[in-house]
């Protein structure tokens, strides 16, 4: 499909189309109160989560810490109660208190905000760091997940075999105006139509404009 004008089409359209959806977890987290912290703990609790578990945890332990100083007052069973049910909850209340001493240690409490500096906390890969520079610092990046890659793909706007290969190639033939928004439509169509196995088609709104590239059965 490539760039230009179609892309911008489509972009549009779903700006339009998909507000009768709900938006993805992280988004309606950050939407409450932009914080890079809540965004980057959220981000990982997300992982391998429902979205219905990962807001209620969230607000379960930000109700108790919000802050890397208030987490490390809290030994990991304390997290791990909190978060739970998160997918993998014992190794990520492991993961949010090592960020948390980082964070105090080397970063003064805050969340940094260049993305070499994000990769070295433990459990952030390109993903979850480019969400925080999205959502909690309002900076421009494009956040390639699984619905992001595999969309992107089918709509042959990027030909990528990896996400990460995908986050490259989108800034190649994306507008930078819709970097931030990006992620946010693609993961909604995704979980809501564009689905992984035989997605709904007959409902997309921008199937006409979809080669549906790599799509076997689809409804």
């Amino acid at each position: 499909m490539g760039g230009g004008k179609q892309t911008e089409e489509i972009i549009n359209i779903l700006k339009q189309e998909l507000q009768k959806f709900e938006s993805p977890a992280i988004i309606i987290i950050a939407r409450e109160k932009k914080d890079p912290f809540r965004v980057l703990i959220s981000t990982i609790l997300s992982l391998r989560t429902k979205d219905k578990t990962t807001i209620s945890a969230s607000k379960k332990l930000f109700g108790v810490a919000d802050s890397p100083k208030k987490i490390l007052k809290l030994n990991k069973k304390e997290i791990e109660k909190l978060i739970y049910p998160v997918g993998f909850y014992r190794r990520k209340a492991e993961q949010i208190l090592k960020i948390s001493g980082i964070l105090i240690t080397d970063y003064n409490g805050k969340v940094p905000d260049k993305i070499n500096e994000l990769l070295k906390l433990p459990g952030v890969g390109r993903k979850t760091a480019n969400l925080v520079l999205n959502e909690g610092f309002g900076k421009l990046a494009i956040c390639v997940d699984t619905h992001v890659h595999r969309i992107s793909n089918r709509l042959n706007l990027v030909k990528t075999s990896e996400p990460e290969e995908t986050e490259f190639a989108l800034q190649k033939v994306l507008s930078k105006k819709h970097w931030i928004v990006f992620n946010t439509l693609l993961v909604t169509l995704g979980q809501n139509i564009c689905t992984p196995v035989s997605p709904k088609c007959s409902l997309c709104p921008i199937e006409k404009y979809c080669p549906k590239m790599g799509v076997g059965k689809h409804r």
